[in-house]
């Protein structure tokens, strides 16, 4: 695997750690123990990802967070504990990943997965709290879904195409950007209409 698919496969992998990441995990530990990707050396710690408990515990985790995912503020509050734990665990996905004969750029990878996590945990959990926002419980389950399946179908894609989901990735990553910050706007003028109907005088009797 050259260096163009090994970026592109650690950059889709700490993204998705982001949005799911113990299906990420879970994904990668199949991965190394099926060969798929094999193990650098020089991380061979990581091979714990392969290890059957630690698969079996991601694989619990994603089947619980694939139902958290789905409830109106259970979401939000699943999002709100994991906002340590995504970064981190995108962060020691991409060193799974990396094999550089620098020490920089291990460190750079480190940076760089756990910087591409976090925006992808804070764009969801953006978007999601706009979505909680509304009357009705179905838009939450519709986009969960959708997020399921778009996390499902890049992570095969980053092990059969890493090059592809590399670039996908990173129009992912630029769309989550965008996403923050629209969530940002959205959710600050709900707050100031709530606020100013609040302080409304009560009407005249």
């Amino acid at each position: 695997m050259g260096i163009v698919e090994v970026l592109g496969l650690a950059a889709s992998v700490s993204l998705l750690a982001g949005w799911r990441l113990y299906l990420a995990t879970f994904a990668t530990g199949l991965a190394m123990r099926v060969d798929v990707l094999p193990l650098p050396d020089h991380l061979a710690s990581l091979d714990v990802l392969a290890n059957p408990w630690v698969m079996g515990v991601a694989a619990v985790a994603a089947l619980a967070e694939f139902f958290a995912d789905k409830v109106m503020w259970l979401d939000s509050a699943w999002d709100a504990v994991h906002t340590v734990v995504r970064p981190v665990g995108g962060a020691l996905l991409a060193l799974a990943v990396v094999d550089p004969a620098d020490p920089a750029f291990q460190v750079i990878a480190f940076l760089l997965g756990g910087g591409a996590a976090f925006a992808a945990h804070a764009g969801k959990a953006g978007s999601r709290a706009v979505v909680n926002a509304g009357p009705e419980p179905f838009s939450n389950v519709a986009v969960s879904t959708a997020e399921d399946v778009a996390a499902a179908g890049l992570l095969w894609l980053a092990y059969a195409h890493p090059v592809v989901a590399g670039g996908i990735a990173a129009v992912l990553l630029a769309l989550t950007v965008l996403l923050i910050v629209m969530a940002r706007r959205v959710i600050r003028r709900v707050f100031v209409r709530r606020k100013a109907g609040g302080e409304a005088p009560p009407p005249a009797t």
